[in-house]
């Protein structure tokens, strides 16, 4: 069965940075399930396993563009310290969540002088060519409910069979 656009992927990946270092992989974990074409991994993988069956291998780099986008400069600003709250402890590399008019986002702690703290808005990946080395395990028709939802859901996972995003929402471990 090829891939294509509503059929639920499974696939082992490693992901490297333009130097070769890993930055993901799912060696270490469970293989990646998404459903295709439904905006659930990055646009510039998706079309590099278009087509693609159970067995197959993909090798591909993916440019930004088709990532995470390029980094945006107008996304790295300065707010008061006093915005963390009265006794937060702040330091570079630490990641929030903000939450803005286009919903919640990661930010990451630049640099702090003073009360100033710089933020950076973009994606950690943001700007990067991605070196994807990609197995497919496994390809399968979606059900009219995850069709319905726009993600995988997955069996097994300790809420039944009948796993609902509408009784329990899709945070509780049962949608994925």
């Amino acid at each position: 069965m090829d891939i294509k656009k509503d059929r639920v992927v499974t696939i082992d990946y490693n992901l490297r940075d333009a130097a070769g270092k890993l930055i993901d992989s799912s060696d270490e974990a469970q293989p990646l399930v998404y459903l295709h074409g439904n905006d659930n991994i990055i646009p510039g993988l998706e079309k590099h396993l278009e087509g693609k069956q159970a067995g197959q291998e993909v090798s591909c780099v993916v440019p930004a563009a088709e990532a995470y986008g390029e980094r945006d400069e107008s996304l790295v600003f300065k707010v008061s310290r006093k915005d963390f709250g009265d006794n937060a402890e702040i330091s570079p590399g630490m990641q929030f969540e903000a939450h803005g008019e286009d919903g919640s986002q990661i930010v990451t702690v630049v640099d702090i002088a003073g009360d100033e703290v710089t933020i950076d808005a973009n994606h950690p990946l943001a700007g990067e060519k991605l070196h994807f080395d990609v197995k497919v395990v496994g390809v399968r028709e979606a059900t009219e409910e995850e069709l319905n939802h726009g993600h995988v859901h997955a069996s097994g996972c300790g809420c039944g069979d009948d796993c609902s995003c509408e009784d329990e929402g899709c945070e509780n471990g049962c949608c994925h």
